[in-house]
């Protein structure tokens, strides 16, 4: 069996044009919605995430102010920037790319952020409302995850979808987000992990199998029943090379899976940019 692909490209074109007609809205209304990003230290890699993000707010109309702090920057100087972009009636949303030096207390320059401008839905508050089903940012793998899936036309409501991996900016608010009431949604979800020693027992029930633990390769066929939905959301890179959860030969059992490149990642960029866009429209009403 050649498993059906199930790129995030055609996803993410979707997402984005859908944003257009609202960003020029907005404009029309005299607010123009702007993202600011934060970058601290000179990972390449970071810099060039901040890079590509900065071009393509251009590109879709919106601000993009950047502050980029040196390497041995403290906690204090960082702080200082996400008030000012609390602040700034000009930023609607704000990112701090991650991963920041090791002086640099990330989770604390997270709570110092307004909860509201949170592009990445990850501030506690927004995790919170996330539980309670209330309207903010949603953390932007998962809600891309839910759109690809929906997208797709693959079958969640009623379906059991097992979530391999249980971190804080995947898997635990994937599985709020996939159990919540709505058509893409609806599932019944199972969260395992490293930590189960059986975990297979349950990848093997499933109807959707979502890989997001960052160990390389650690999904393989016989973790699966043929005609499964898996979707790789974890990955770790070695250098410049991206290494997914997902073993290729998985695409030999499945019946659709996602690419080891061009998955799910278009995917969480267009939602970071959706919830740029939302927050700029909350803001304006």
């Amino acid at each position: 069996m050649t498993a059906r692909l199930l790129p995030g490209g055609p996803v993410a074109e979707a997402v984005l044009a859908d944003l257009g007609p609202r960003i020029e809205a907005l404009v029309a209304a005299g607010h123009r919605p702007g993202l600011g990003t934060i970058l601290v230290g000179d990972d390449s890699a970071s810099a060039g995430y901040i890079r590509m993000k900065m071009e393509k707010a251009t590109a879709l109309g919106l601000t993009s102010p950047h502050v980029h702090l040196p390497q041995d920057a403290t906690q204090a100087d960082l702080l200082a920037v996400v008030r000012e972009f609390n602040a700034a009636g000009d930023v609607d949303a704000v990112l701090i790319q991650h991963p920041t030096p090791p002086q640099i207390d990330f989770d604390a320059a997270l709570l110092e952020l307004d909860p509201d401008k949170d592009v990445d839905g990850l501030h506690p508050v927004n995790m919170g409302r996330l539980a309670l089903g209330m309207p903010g940012p949603v953390p932007c793998t998962p809600a891309g995850i839910e759109a690809l899936l929906a997208h797709h036309e693959i079958p969640v409501s009623g379906r059991h979808v097992v979530i391999l991996g249980r971190g804080t900016t995947l898997g635990r608010p994937l599985a709020l987000l996939l159990s919540q009431k709505r058509p893409t949604a609806n599932a019944a979800v199972t969260v395992v992990h490293t930590g189960v020693p059986d975990w297979p027992e349950y990848t093997r029930r499933a109807d959707v199998v979502i890989a997001a633990v960052g160990v390389p390769g650690i999904l393989r066929p016989e973790h699966l029943t043929p005609g499964v939905t898996v979707v790789g959301g974890g990955v770790r890179y070695e250098g410049k090379r991206l290494l997914p959860d997902v073993d290729e030969s998985c695409a030999e059992v499945a019946g659709a899976v996602t690419p080891r490149l061009g998955g799910v990642g278009p995917t969480t960029i267009a939602m970071l940019f959706r919830n740029a866009v939302e927050a700029a429209e909350r803001r304006a009403a």
